[in-house]
């Protein structure tokens, strides 16, 4: 394979610490790849000024629930494009991922989670951490763009699908879903810790917010800060402590 990838990221205006997750993940690509990579925003205010993006339901957690889907589109439905949460954490040079790709009958790869023995848990919002098929298989996607199955995914299918035609890949054949190795989405809490995930993902919640600032790999991702990002976020961490003790 040649070494040219489109990565699109995921990207939430909603509050600091999201889009300070953003450009960490960002600079955590940039730091470790020697390769021709290009990265791209998915920003879902200016996709739906363009007028790509213009779903009615407010029923995503985040900004790019949806826009994620949309990588094959802004990718010309050409080569390969990879997307990833906002939430993610690199620790190698992410053009690995093109050396799975060795059948070209899939129309996309992941790490296919089994979630059937995890505990029950919470998520950063406080709420209750629900389960479903094929949950975080659409955190990290490396799109077959050009696959007739990935060509489903139309403007029309992702602005009025619902999620779970969309998150469950029911837009491709199961034999067409590829394996990608778990090291490269690995979610914090949720396996035995090993000494360096090829990707960290905070799926619960990241160092940004005040009641995750020590989960495991936290000071993986403190180590990417500037001082003024860091100085930024402890006025941050004091905002989520005023808003939680006005809440009491």
């Amino acid at each position: 394979m040649d070494n040219i990838l489109n990565i699109y990221i995921g990207f939430d205006s909603s509050n600091y610490g999201q889009q300070l997750a953003y450009d960490i993940c960002r600079r955590s690509i940039l730091v470790n790849s020697n390769s021709n990579i290009t990265i791209h925003m998915l920003n879902k205010s200016q996709l739906e000024k363009s007028g790509i993006f213009h779903r009615q339901d407010n029923s995503g957690s985040t900004e790019f629930t949806y826009t994620r889907f949309l990588a094959p589109y802004l990718n010309n439905y050409l080569g390969y494009a990879l997307f990833c949460d906002s939430d993610f954490l690199w620790n190698c040079d992410i053009i690995e991922l093109l050396n799975y790709i060795k059948n070209t009958n899939y129309a996309v790869m992941c790490v296919k989670h089994d979630y059937s023995n995890c505990p029950s848990k919470t998520k950063m919002d406080g709420l209750v951490q629900e389960y479903y098929p094929r949950k975080n298989w659409s955190s990290l996607m490396l799109f077959n763009c050009s696959h007739p199955s990935t060509k489903n995914l139309t403007l029309e299918a992702v602005n009025t699908q619902t999620p779970a035609w969309l998150h469950r890949m029911n837009w491709c054949k199961d034999e067409e879903i590829g394996d990608l190795p778990l090291e490269y989405n690995y979610l914090v809490g949720y396996y035995h810790k090993i000494p360096r995930p090829k990707a960290i993902h905070y799926t619960d919640g990241g160092p940004w917010y005040i009641d995750y600032q020590n989960v495991d790999y936290s000071e993986d991702w403190l180590n990417y800060l500037s001082v003024d990002e860091k100085e930024k976020l402890m006025e941050y961490y004091q905002q989520q402590k005023k808003n939680t003790d006005t809440k009491i």
